[in-house]
């Protein structure tokens, strides 16, 4: 069977798997009735870093998608585990309250789309967190047949062919979920992972292994560090009326 022919086959089959997928449930409540105070919120703010020598790239077999590898390149290699070399960064880290928020505050859920894009064959970025009834957006920027295929456990899953360049899938998630793996059935390295949460306080660490959670009213926190393949880190700590806290988290291939 040619590339085509497959890649059409499954466009297909997603097609009629989205459509024969139950309704999504309706969105989840913003929480409680009280909101956050910001004249007593205080933040916390840190560093992750990897201890060791990182496990080394290895290459992409894109094999003959001339589309993959026009935007890609001819050695395209894995970006799992992104260290800085001068300073031990670690990249796509997800920072994250674990615990210790009350349940009686309030959080409006923001109403524009958490976007990841699928551009040479990879998604970007590779590592986000959106709200749990929070619009979520995936993009075909590439001309190439792409196959969007979520895969969590307590949200519904989906599996959408995107066959177009510049084809969008808009989807929804209920419930808070980390992590929701993201795969394409057709290009096999291509993996992204999004964090479901109930609240704002998350983030992804960028190239300088650095994070903030903002406005977080004081209390006492469980603050945990996922990477997809190093495992988490957690550590506790306790916000006062407007105070800043430091944590750093470091990771190792052990």
């Amino acid at each position: 069977m040619t590339y085509a022919r497959f890649a059409s086959v499954l466009s297909a089959l997603a097609l009629v798997g989205a459509c024969a997928s139950e309704p999504a449930p309706p969105p989840p409540t913003t929480g409680g009735n009280t909101p956050v105070d910001p004249a007593t919120a205080g933040s916390v703010t840190g560093r992750v870093t990897f201890s060791g020598t990182p496990p080394a790239a290895e290459p992409i077999r894109m094999g003959g998608d001339a589309a993959c590898i026009a935007v890609a390149g001819t050695e395209p290699m894995t970006d799992v585990v992104l260290v800085d070399e001068a300073s031990g960064s670690l990249q796509n880290v997800f920072v994250y309250v674990k615990d210790g928020l009350d349940p009686d505050y309030t959080f409006d859920v923001p109403t524009d789309a958490v976007v990841i894009d699928q551009v040479g064959c990879r998604y970007v970025p590779r590592v986000v967190g959106v709200r749990a009834g929070q619009p979520f957006e995936v993009v075909n920027s590439d001309d190439t047949f792409h196959n969007v295929h979520a895969m969590p456990n307590a949200n519904r899953e989906f599996n959408q062919g995107q066959p177009l360049k510049g084809q969008r899938l808009t989807e929804v998630f209920t419930a808070p979920e980390v992590m929701v793996r993201f795969k394409c059935n057709v290009h096999s390295w291509m993996t992204a992972w999004v964090g479901v949460m109930a609240h704002p306080y998350f983030t992804v660490t960028t190239a300088d292994g650095a994070f903030e959670l903002a406005g977080l009213p004081p209390g006492t926190y469980t603050i945990e560090a996922w990477h997809e393949t190093l495992g988490t880190r957690t550590q506790q700590v306790i916000v006062g009326e407007r105070g800043v806290e430091t944590v750093s988290f470091t990771f190792s291939a052990d």
